[in-house]
C-alpha cells in the first residue's frame, strides 16, 4: 500500500514497448536505497515490480509493464529523460502522510488548464465518465501517484472536471508542477469510495428483491 506522499523525482531512463508488454527502466536513488528485486515501487501511481537493479551505486531499477497497464495509463507515453513520482510503499510502522493509495489507476485525466495564485497553483483536470462518480469536493484522489484533496467538481454539458490545489512544496518536488494542459494524469480514485458503492449496490438490490416477492 502507498499513501500518494512522493519520495522523489525519477527519470526515465529506457522504454522498450513490445506488441504487449514494456519494460521500464528509471532512476531513483532514494526509492532504489534498500530494494531488492521483487519489491513494489509506484511510478507516476503504477505499482510495479522491481525486476532488475543497476548503477554504481545503485541508482536504477527496471520493472516489466503488461499490456493492461499500457492500455489504462500513461506510461506508454513516456520515453528517456521523463521525470516521474516515485515511491516506496509504506511499511508497517510508517506514518500513514496521505491516503490509501493502492497503486491500480483508474483511468487516465486531462490537465484542462492552470491557474496561478501568488504561491500556489490551481489545475483543473478533465475526468473519464466512469470515474466521476466517486469524486467528491473534499474527497481524496491520487493524480499521478500524488495525495490531493479535491478542491472542487464541475459535471457541465461538456464533461466532468475537478479542481485541485497545489502548494509550493507540491508544484516542486512533483511532476505535477510539471505538467501543461492537454497532457494526461494517472487518476486513482479512493478506493473506499468503491468499497461503499459494492456494498450499498449489493444492498439495495436485495432490498428491491424483497420488495418485489412481498408485492408480486
Amino acid at each position: 500500500m502507498f499513501t500518494g506522499i512522493v519520495e522523489e523525482l525519477g527519470e526515465v531512463v529506457h522504454l522498450a514497448a513490445g506488441a504487449e508488454s514494456a519494460r521500464i527502466t528509471v532512476r531513483g536513488p532514494v526509492v532504489t536505497a534498500d530494494a531488492r528485486r521483487g519489491a513494489s515501487i509506484a511510478v507516476n501511481g503504477i505499482c510495479l515490480t522491481v525486476v532488475d537493479l543497476d548503477g554504481t551505486p545503485t541508482d536504477r531499477f527496471t520493472a516489466d509493464v503488461m499490456l493492461e497497464t499500457l492500455r489504462r495509463t500513461s506510461l506508454a507515453g513516456l520515453g528517456a529523460g521523463t521525470r516521474v513520482n516515485l515511491e516506496r510503499p509504506m511499511p508497517a510502522d510508517g506514518r500513514f502522510g496521505g491516503h490509501v493509495v493502492q497503486g491500480h489507476v483508474d483511468g487516465v485525466g486531462t490537465v484542462l488548464g492552470r491557474t496561478p495564485g501568488d504561491r500556489w497553483e490551481v489545475v483543473r483536470i478533465g475526468l473519464p465518465p466512469a470515474l466521476a462518480r466517486y469524486v467528491v469536493e473534499k474527497g481524496s484522489i491520487a493524480v499521478d501517484g500524488v495525495s490531493l484533496t479535491v478542491a472542487s467538481v464541475d459535471d457541465g454539458p461538456e464533461g466532468s472536471s475537478f479542481t485541485v490545489s497545489l502548494i509550493p512544496e507540491t508544484l516542486a518536488r512533483t511532476t505535477l508542477g510539471l505538467r501543461a494542459p492537454g497532457e494526461p494524469v494517472n487518476l486513482e480514485v479512493d478506493v473506499l469510495a468503491k468499497y461503499v458503492e459494492r456494498m450499498l449496490g449489493d444492498r439495495l438490490t436485495a432490498e428491491g428483491s424483497s420488495t418485489s416477492a412481498v408485492t408480486a
